[in-house]
């Protein structure tokens, strides 16, 4: 059975959340974003995300990202969700392949990066078979919300 991939909209945000919050339990990953949060930050001006499903539980979650080095904009795809019964159907693929095409025509990405955990060797290989690379002489670093607001000046 071949699922249609299509773009999520605020009314979306509950289908949403719980294919979220099933990637975060399946990676072992806290999950802080409910639904409410999801469904405000995609009907803000500006949409710090966009996200595509796939029937129930398949998803991929991107943002705009910029690289001087690379040469262009590119999307981040920050979770990417095939549900168990949809797995190694190549629906990660035709997503991963979506986000891509919206990426481009949203705002000219030619490129899509991503992180993957250390201990997903499933994950890292689907990765590998589609040319995903690690980035040499690289680390991804984050600044945690507590963090940013004191760098904002914020108590």
């Amino acid at each position: 059975m071949t699922r249609t991939i299509r773009p999520a909209g605020s009314d979306d945000a509950a289908t949403l959340a719980a294919g979220l919050a099933a990637l975060s339990a399946e990676i072992g990953e806290p999950h802080r974003m409910d639904a409410a949060g999801l469904a405000a930050a995609m009907r803000a001006p500006e949409p710090p995300f966009r996200a595509l499903l796939a029937g129930q539980g398949s998803l991929a979650l991107y943002s705009p990202v910029f690289s001087t080095v690379i040469g262009g904009a590119g999307a981040y795809v920050s979770d990417l969700r095939v549900a168990p019964d949809a797995r190694a159907t190549g629906l990660g693929r035709r997503l991963l392949a979506a986000v891509a095409a919206d990426a481009s025509e949203r705002w000219g990405a030619i490129y899509l990066t991503l992180a993957v955990y250390d201990d997903s060797p499933g994950a890292r290989a689907f990765y590998d078979r589609l040319g995903f690379a690690a980035v040499d002489g690289q680390a991804r670093l984050s600044l945690d919300p507590a963090a940013t607001a004191r760098l904002k000046g914020e108590p």
